[in-house]
């Protein structure tokens, strides 16, 4: 169920109008608990990270908990088993980002890009299609 939630909060994160004031994406992380907070921060400097790294030009969505669940210890997330995707496809991820002590700004991202995820496995990980 947290996995379905988290997912559609990246959705709708990602949804919103480029236009849209920072201030909107701040109102709506202090509305989440501080670990969710956290991923939040890190899912978007993620997908900026990979994207302009030249890695996955196309990335558009990154879950960082799609085979296990991503670890916040204080000012870190560690995700052994998260999952980015770009033009369609969904790829392995292992990544550590620093966020900043009241969990409102990803500081920094690394990360390790594995091979792509099989689309029969997709389901079963909650990854979506489009």
């Amino acid at each position: 169920m947290r996995k379905r939630a988290l997912a559609c909060l990246s959705l709708v994160l990602w949804l919103l109008p480029v236009s849209a004031p920072a201030a909107t994406f701040e109102q709506m992380l202090l509305k989440l608990d501080f670990e969710e907070r956290a991923d939040q921060v890190c899912v978007k400097l993620g997908v900026d990270t990979i994207r302009r790294g030249g890695h996955l030009p196309g990335a558009d969505r990154l879950m960082t908990s799609a085979s296990g669940r991503a670890i916040v210890e204080k000012d870190l997330v560690v995700a052994k088993h998260a999952a980015v995707r770009a033009k369609s496809l969904w790829y392995e991820l292992k990544f550590k980002c620093e966020v900043s002590a009241d969990h409102m700004k990803a500081l920094s991202f690394k990360y390790e890009l594995g091979p792509e995820i099989p689309r029969s496995e997709w389901q079963d990980l909650g990854l979506w299609q489009h």
